[in-house]
């Protein structure tokens, strides 16, 4: 599915997020930033060492990173020129603030594009594999997020959402159609 939030194109694809070519995805990672499973596996297996090189020197710098929080490597051997890692919450009953650290995962992770001058971005669903984030509350705060972010003045060319299984990808695809629906 494409549509258009202003001059921005955003599009919400099934596939494979290690085989995009805009010039920065985003990695769900863990607070480490040294590697997991699910999405931050699939980039740091197929980005290769570089990335995990970088991420250590980041941890030197700075420690884990926090949840909601985003740091950038180069993509190694990816298509992509950048990797975005950023941590989204484990889903806790939604009591302990788990939308809006979701929301800022996505916002924090637009604001380091913008401040590299990336102007392509694809997003995983962050925190809804292995974190348990209820994938139709997740894909409403992903595009929501976004969507305001884009309307706040941001310059992106285009955004993608990829997404893995076509459970996700159709509930991304209903999220954005309610959204539609409403008027900003």
């Amino acid at each position: 599915m494409d549509a258009y939030i202003g001059q921005t194109l955003l599009r919400i694809i099934k596939g494979d997020i290690t085989a995009q070519d805009t010039e920065a995805i985003v990695n769900a990672a863990n607070s480490t930033l040294l590697g997991g499973g699910g999405v931050d596996g699939a980039i740091h297996r197929a980005g290769g060492p570089k990335i995990l090189k970088e991420c250590r020197r980041i941890r030197e710098r700075q420690g884990e990173c926090p949840t909601g929080q985003a740091v950038i490597t180069g993509g190694g051997n990816l298509p992509a020129r950048y990797v975005i890692h950023t941590v989204g919450p484990i889903w806790s009953g939604g009591k302990h603030s788990e939308d809006e650290l979701l929301g800022s995962a996505y916002r924090n992770s637009l604001a380091l594009a913008s401040e590299h001058g990336i102007r392509s971005i694809s997003f995983p669903s962050i925190s809804s594999g292995a974190y348990r984030f209820p994938i139709k509350r997740a894909a409403r705060i992903a595009l929501r997020t976004v969507r305001d972010y884009v309307h706040s003045g941001a310059d992106f060319a285009e955004i993608r959402f990829v997404l893995f299984s076509e459970i996700v990808w159709q509930e991304f695809q209903t999220a954005w159609g309610e959204m539609e629906t409403i008027a900003y």
